[in-house]
């Protein structure tokens, strides 16, 4: 009887770990805000409350599934608006407002599993979403060239990256000011090249370029 009791949690933390296994999500990740988030205090504090308050978020998964569905290959993306500088400590950002832009590919099953995963990843961030538009989406992250990256959005929104570099030390100090606005395996800040939003829903469009306002990652769930 102790033996079969035994055989029996083993066959329960198996099926619990292939599960969990099963469930793992992974791939790239881009990210740019309308303030720098490589910089010293003194260009933070000279950004702070007048700009910060826009940002773009894309996830390319790789492999795994969200909600029971299967989404290797497929692209989810944010564009944000909040209420105040995003990482700024003593101002409250939210409610924010947000466009989900989807992978056309997807299914409307995975569609749905994509809307979650996003607002799973981006949580108070992602609370009010406006809109949600399928549109063609690209993001291609270089891995063997560090900080390089792109995301197309269909015609709404496109961010391209690059590494930093001894150019983008403005005043000696730089550091990573402001931490991702996701749960990241891996991330390194880098400049956009091109940040830009052009869609409905927020009421607001931008495009910026040369700002050390971007991060390249890679997300594990």
């Amino acid at each position: 009887m102790r033996y079969r009791l035994f055989a029996l949690i083993g066959i329960a933390i198996l099926a619990l770990c292939t599960s969990a296994f099963a469930q793992q999500i992974h791939g790239d990740y881009i990210e740019t805000r309308s303030a720098d988030v490589y910089t010293g205090s003194c260009f933070a504090n000279g950004e702070v409350n007048l700009v910060g308050n826009e940002a773009i978020l894309a996830w390319h998964v790789q492999s795994g599934s969200w909600d029971g569905m299967q989404l290797d290959g497929l692209t989810v993306a944010a564009a944000v608006r909040a209420r105040a500088t995003l990482g700024d400590p003593y101002a409250n950002p939210y409610p924010a407002q947000a466009v989900l832009i989807v992978d056309e590919q997807a299914n409307p099953q995975q569609r749905a599993a994509l809307v979650a995963f996003a607002k799973q990843m981006g949580g108070e961030l992602l609370g009010n979403v406006e809109r949600v538009i399928p549109a063609t989406m690209e993001l291609i992250v270089n891995h063997e060239r560090h900080g390089v990256a792109l995301l197309r959005a269909g015609e709404f929104a496109t961010v391209q990256t690059r590494s930093l570099n001894e150019q983008d030390h403005l005043c000696g100090n730089e550091v990573t000011f402001y931490p991702p606005l996701t749960e990241l395996a891996h991330s390194m800040p880098a400049v956009a090249l091109t940040d830009s939003y052009r869609g409905p829903g927020l009421g607001v469009a931008w495009e910026s370029h040369g700002k050390r306002s971007a991060f390249v990652g890679t997300f594990v769930r």
